[in-house]
């Protein structure tokens, strides 16, 4: 059966969707011409957007959306997107969706200078919402997501990340711009706080299974489909959830020669061999099992709202998180 894509899924909000694109393209001109360059090729190349649609997605599941919906949008894009610049230079990452990444090209001075330009952009808008609380979800996210990027940095020095950190550093990563998506939406329409603490779990719960099913991936696609090359995260020495279960089901002796295999940086040979490792080991599978758990309580806690057409947009798209294919 042919996977939904999320274009489609979002297909019944395209008008809100046109108005978002408006709203971001402004936000993306400038009056020099090396931002405005740079800026142009990120959005000729932006992905799936799934975080400014949450907002507003969530935004429907309550209520209607307002123009403080669409510039919170504006705002976790920018976000996001600075996050990526900034994470392609940290991992010398050189290709991102396919294309080579802005460090590739521009290298890593304009790289760094123009995450932190979108990083700052995105807090003036927030701040033209006007409202504190929004602006302090925002500037808490930012915060966490800085952290989830530092511990990965130190756990791929160390080679040492366990279970409990791993799902601490995917909270902080990824899944925490989800949860704010959600909250913020919510918070764009003025509900009450009972609805905005529903769609802020199932943010949080949707971000890990949609972070999870993305170090699958890692494992499981194709370079041309998924973008990047596969075993990306073994290369940069990333211990992601399904290495972690293998190692957990393996000997000491096996988890030896593969830490040993990422200390001294894997060869191509190697990444087949440490793949096939956790295939056997159940990583895979287990790993998998994971993601749907964290789908199935994203979805538990999303019916207590209101059955909506909004409503079925997100349950739709927590199917899509954990069957998508890149």
């Amino acid at each position: 059966m042919a996977i939904v894509a999320a274009k489609t899924i979002f297909s019944p909000l395209k008008a809100d969707f046109d108005t978002f694109q408006s709203y971001f393209k402004k936000s993306m001109t400038s009056n020099l011409r090396i931002i405005d360059e740079v800026a142009k090729y990120l959005v000729r190349h932006k992905g799936k957007q799934l975080r400014p649609m949450l907002v507003i997605t969530a935004a429907r599941s309550v209520g209607e959306p307002t123009e403080s919906s669409y510039l919170a949008a504006v705002v976790v894009e920018l976000l996001h997107t600075a996050t990526l610049v900034h994470d392609d230079v940290v991992d010398e990452a050189e290709l991102r969706r396919g294309f080579p990444t802005i460090n590739k090209i521009w290298k890593n001075k304009i790289s760094i200078l123009m995450g932190d330009y979108l990083l700052a952009k995105s807090l003036i808008i927030a701040t033209e919402i006007g409202q504190l609380e929004l602006m302090n979800v925002i500037a808490n996210v930012a915060k966490s997501m800085s952290k989830g990027e530092l511990l990965q940095i130190q756990k791929a020095r160390k080679l040492n990340i366990t279970e409990e950190e791993y799902f601490q550093l995917i909270t902080d990563k990824t899944a925490s711009l989800f949860s704010a998506c959600c909250e913020i939406g919510a918070m764009t329409t003025g509900s009450d706080s009972k609805q905005r603490k529903v769609l802020k779990n199932f943010g949080l719960n949707l971000g890990i299974a949609f972070q999870i099913k993305d170090d699958l991936l890692d494992y499981q696609s194709k370079s041309g489909i998924l973008g990047k090359p596969v075993g990306h995260d073994l290369k940069d020495k990333k211990i992601t959830l399904p290495l972690l279960y293998a190692f957990q089901n393996s000997d000491n002796t096996d988890r030896k020669r593969i830490i040993h295999m990422l200390k001294n940086g894997v060869k191509r040979k190697q990444i087949d061999h440490i793949i096939e490792f956790i295939k056997t080991h159940n990583g895979i599978s287990l790993a998998e099992q994971k993601a749907l758990h964290f789908k199935d309580l994203s979805l538990a806690g999303l019916r207590k709202l209101p059955e909506t057409p909004a409503r079925q947009i997100l349950e739709d798209l927590a199917d899509f998180v954990v069957k998508r294919e890149k």
